[in-house]
């Protein structure tokens, strides 16, 4: 009989071949947890050690982290060629264990599987049929298929006659709090841009609800997929605008079996600070303008000092004066060489004490009668030492040319910023020096790094002594081991005349090759090691809302991206921060100059066409040419705007009562002094934290809430936000949309 009459076959054979690769995954998970418990069980130590490292490898190689992230849906689809093979493509790769490791699910990124994304019935790309899998845990639910050549007259019973079932049940569906992967209903555009070559700039711009940020994600796995030992040496570092956008997106990577990611704020990228306090927007804005580079140059400077008027030095009964004319001819010898400042510190130490040696030389060694120098060499060495012994020097060279770090330089500059920036940006940025930073300040301290470099030697000496400190413990450990040996054959040489040849340890290793073998492995991923190293250069870097970020911002990434291997994701149109720059070619030129790709993404997936027309009247109000990116869909509910006249809480908390979803997610977009006051009024709601994104309701501001979506929203007092902020707020919504206001509305938001 034929599938047309018995559909449910077709389900039968796709939930027999599920429950086929779940029990090779389970097989596989099982290999490893074994291994696991055998390492644990070792009672050899190095044996155990080795074990463990083998298997801390395979966790960061991201095999045991997709192994684990397959109780989705394993397998999504499967295209049918038509040479007559078939292919089922899933999250992972998994191969048959026969001689030839045959392919049976292939992954979602490898070459045979880009059809299933890209082919139409005008382009059918060798493909007579593409079947959506939707499933259930490890139970297959429904198929979806599409026939992509019409002169096959075979049918299934499961046919979509629109093709978008599946991608429409996606963008219908309740929110989590959480992004979900998209590699079911990854769309052509989108596959182009995942895809696109590893090298140079790609800058990704798209309106609200376009995808960006999930093609982004998408992109970083394929790009681990297809440079896995570049990437996997160097990371990938993922920038977001706020800690609530990382939570929220965070599940992605790891669902699709990826885990060598770094995913960071601008604020969390010095390591040892993360900012925690905020700044005004005006003080944000002076600190981010490129100009700051060149203010804390002059700060630097500034701290190279010189005399006023004069250094004296007690010295063997006798006073050595540094002058401002001395000391200035040190301080221009060593800045012409061009180092950071405390790594050109140990020039300008030379330097003084060299002067100072002529100084006493002069005095000791001058032959009172024709004037000739009576010392020798060797005499001028021993007063250098002499000098170099004498705390004074020492102090006398702490005040001309401090060493410096990057957090009391920013610290002590913004205490006391007059005279390096007006008298207006001064009253913006100043304040007490305090143990607490702002994001703005990041790139700040990043900048001073720079200007300051790291003097070492202090560093280098301890990992010396350390490493002599080692090299005697195992010269002590092979003696041991030596003298027990002689003591083992010394009476067996007579019975045996070869027991003498015996080796030993000390036979085949010296002690400076013991010690190297002691010394303990870094079992860090690169992601964890990237995130402790300020020079860290990783292999690519994507940065969500690229648009907010600063000229100071960019300075710090592109720092951390010498070869300039970046996908910049954002949208112009929503730049709301006073420092952001806004311009693409702003942001790049100074850095790449036109040597950049650009794209766009013009379809909305997230928000209804209803509540998108609302939103775009609200820039076309100031840009009457303003284009928004078309919506997809259309839910027949429309909007609606309500004026308050008292008791706004109670207002929000009766709204709330009427858009919670039954599943899913609401959002209160209020401005920020409000959240206390609405936080009172709705219950499991807490204002001044972090939000929690899985909660049924959560309170925002619009800076907050950039990037996230909810099945529904109510924006509180529009008239309070800027342009940009209220086009973000009201473009969070996938279903369903509220505004309340008890002042005057935006002239595009009026009946």
């Amino acid at each position: 009989m034929s599938n047309t009459e018995f559909p449910d076959d077709e389900l039968r054979h796709e939930q027999e071949f599920i429950d086929g690769l779940y029990a090779r995954v389970d097989v596989l998970r099982g290999d490893t947890e074994a291994a696991v418990s055998d390492a644990l069980a070792q009672g050899d130590k190095p044996m155990q050690a080795r074990l463990e490292r083998d298997i801390l490898v395979a966790e960061r190689s991201g095999l045991l982290a997709a192994l684990n992230s397959v109780d989705g849906s394993l397998c999504f689809g499967r295209i049918d060629l038509a040479s007559g093979q078939s292919h089922h493509i899933g999250r992972i790769g998994l191969r048959a264990d026969d001689p030839e490791r045959t392919p049976v699910l292939i992954d979602w990124r490898a070459d045979v599987a880009r059809p299933f994304y890209l082919a139409t019935g005008h382009t059918p790309l060798g493909l007579r049929r593409r079947r959506h899998i939707s499933t259930d845990g490890r139970r297959v639910m429904s198929l979806h298929d599409e026939i992509l050549d019409l002169s096959d007259r075979e049918r299934t019973g499961h046919e979509d006659p629109s093709g978008d079932a599946v991608l429409l049940a996606a963008l219908d569906s309740a929110r989590t709090g959480r992004m979900s992967d998209i590699v079911q209903t990854i769309q052509a555009d989108q596959d182009r841009i995942i895809r696109a070559p590893h090298r140079g700039v790609l800058v990704v711009e798209g309106g609200p609800g376009t995808g960006k940020t999930a093609v982004a994600l998408h992109r970083a796995a394929y790009l681990l997929y297809e440079h896995r030992e570049l990437l996997a040496r160097r990371a990938v570092l993922i920038v977001g605008p706020n800690p609530a956008f990382l939570g929220y997106i965070g599940e992605v990577l790891p669902s699709l079996g990826e885990t060598g990611v770094l995913l960071a704020t601008v604020g969390e990228l010095f390591p040892g600070v993360r900012a925690t306090a905020t700044d005004t927007p005006e003080a944000a804005a002076v600190k981010g303008r490129a100009e700051m580079a060149d203010v804390l140059a002059r700060v630097v400077r500034d701290r190279q000092a010189l005399p006023d008027p004069v250094i004296a030095i007690q010295h063997d009964r006798d006073v050595l004066l540094l002058d401002d004319g001395l000391v200035n001819v040190a301080r221009e010898r060593t800045r012409a060489a061009e180092l950071p400042h405390n790594m050109a510190r140990e020039h300008f130490e030379g330097h003084i004490l060299n002067t100072l040696t002529d100084m006493v030389a002069e005095r000791i060694g001058t032959d009172p009668y024709d004037g000739s120098n009576l010392l020798d060499a060797s005499d001028i060495t021993q007063i250098r030492d002499e000098l170099a012994e004498n705390p004074e020097v020492w102090s006398a060279i702490d005040q001309l040319w401090p060493r410096l770090t990057p957090q009391r330089l920013v610290a002590d500059f913004l205490a006391d910023p007059e005279g390096y920036v007006s008298d207006e940006d001064a009253a913006a940025i100043r304040r007490p020096v305090t143990r607490t930073w702002t994001t703005a300040d990041v790139p700040l301290l990043d900048e001073a790094a720079e200007l300051l470099g790291e003097d070492d030697r202090v560093a280098r000496a301890r990992a010396e002594r350390e490493r002599e400190a080692q090299v005697s413990y195992a010269q002590g450990v092979l003696d041991v081991s030596y003298a027990s040996r002689t003591y083992e054959f010394e009476d067996k040489e007579d019975s045996d005349p070869e027991a003498s040849e015996v080796l030993s340890a000390h036979d085949i290793i010296d002690a400076e090759r013991f010690a190297e073998r002691q010394e303990e492995e870094d079992h860090r991923s690169a992601a964890e090691r990237a995130a402790a190293d300020r020079t860290w250069a990783f292999g690519h870097i994507i940065v969500d809302e690229a648009q907010e970020l600063s000229p100071m911002a960019w300075r710090l990434l592109m720092r951390r991206s010498p070869t300039r291997s970046m996908t910049l994701v954002g949208d112009p149109a929503q730049t709301a921060e006073a420092a952001g720059v806004g311009s693409w070619s702003e942001i790049l030129a100074p850095y790449v100059e036109d040597r950049w790709e650009h794209t766009r993404l013009g379809v909305n997936y997230r928000t209804p066409s209803e509540i998108m027309d609302l939103a775009a009247a609200v820039l076309r109000a100031g840009n009457p040419d303003f284009e928004p990116p078309s919506s997809v869909r259309s839910t027949g509910v429309r909007p609606w705007v309500r004026r308050v006249d008292d008791d706004l809480p109670g207002a929000v908390e009766k709204a709330v009562s009427e858009l919670t979803p039954s599943e899913g997610r609401l959002a209160v977009i209020a401005p920020r002094e409000l959240h206390r006051g609405l936080a009172a009024r709705l219950e499991g709601v807490t204002a001044g934290a972090e939000p929690d994104l899985t909660r049924t309701v959560v309170l925002l501001d619009p800076r907050q809430a950039k990037g996230l979506e909810f099945d529904s929203v109510l924006v509180v007092e529009p008239g309070r936000y800027g342009t940009s902020d209220l086009y973000v707020a009201l473009t969070r919504a996938t279903q369903r949309l509220g505004v309340l206001h008890t002042g005057e509305l935006p002239r595009a938001l009026a009946p």
